[in-house]
């Protein structure tokens, strides 16, 4: 095999993934001492958040954590990635919502990984805003449904150690369910203009569910999406952020990257579509960070 010539940027990227790849490969992710519950929210679209979803879940599964992830945008975008069913006639997260099913009787494990079940979404959930309204304890309909899943499989010796709620991009019913199930939040923040824009509305949205509904909840983590290095914008703005939340904002950034953005169209994470790529290992690079922050604040 050829030595690479790392004096082109060309051949300093590849080399510089090669050795990211080769420290990957031994890594161990902890597993944590109870079921971490994150759910991935940003009522701002096309900001990365099913694709933070997916392959943080997907990131974690290929270090043999159990993983599951519950879809519950009615787009379906997440069941898609992972390759799970999710035309109208699957039962889905809908019929767990609105009616009483089990999260068992829906849940579907992922083609690609042994260890990653998805809880489908269905366009049925498009409706699912108003018919909860209706309903008895509406806020906490996914909370209690997830408990007794949860519990099950800790019962029969297969605790789930993540749970990853993909959320639509809007602060309804639906998102205040993932609020009111999750202990902790990730916000996916695409380094572009107006990147803090809506942001406001969301944390006190989150302060909100808090104060009400579920005082465990916390915002544990946030996560540049759409890094250019090339550009001073996105430099400007991870400053920015890092700056508001210093705490939270992962080291590392999700770079901007054509092979993220083909994965889903071949019903694939880019963690299994294309491993070797910048953005495969910058999300199992996030993913570890998010493992071992959890260690350390448990």
């Amino acid at each position: 095999m050829p030595i690479m010539d790392e004096s082109t940027p060309l051949g300093a990227q590849i080399a510089r993934d090669n050795r990211r790849a080769e420290r990957l490969e031994s890594a161990v992710f902890p597993r944590p001492t109870e079921t971490r519950i994150i759910t991935v929210a940003n009522q701002k679209g096309g900001v990365g958040k099913t694709t933070t979803a997916v392959n943080i879940a997907a990131a974690l599964a290929k270090q043999n954590l159990n993983v599951l992830v519950i879809d519950i945008d009615p787009q379906g975008n997440a069941s898609t990635a992972l390759g799970v069913e999710h035309s109208t006639d699957v039962d889905s997260v809908y019929d767990v919502l609105i009616n009483d099913m089990e999260i068992a009787e829906v849940v579907a494990r992922c083609p690609d990984f042994e260890t990653l079940w998805c809880v489908p979404a269905t366009i049925d959930l498009a409706g699912a805003e108003i018919e909860l309204v209706s309903l008895v304890a509406r806020e906490q309909r996914l909370q209690t449904a997830l408990a007794r899943y949860l519990e099950a499989r800790e019962v029969a010796g297969e605790r789930v150690d993540y749970v990853v709620i993909d959320c639509p991009p809007s602060l309804g019913l639906l998102t205040v369910n993932a609020f009111v199930a999750a202990r902790e939040v990730l916000i996916p923040i695409q380094c572009e203009y107006y990147a803090l824009e809506g942001l406001s509305q969301l944390l006190k949205n989150i302060q909100l569910i808090q104060k009400h509904l579920n005082p465990r909840l916390v915002i544990s983590t946030i996560l540049l999406t759409m890094y250019d290095g090339r550009t001073n914008l996105s430099a400007q703005v991870a400053e920015d952020v890092r700056a508001h939340f210093p705490k939270q904002v992962l080291d590392v950034a999700i770079p901007r990257s054509v092979r993220i953005s083909e994965a889903p169209s071949y019903r694939q994470t880019v963690i299994t579509y294309e491993p070797s790529s910048t953005g495969a290992l910058s999300y199992r690079e996030a993913a570890e960070e998010i493992a071992f922050r959890g260690v350390k604040n448990g």
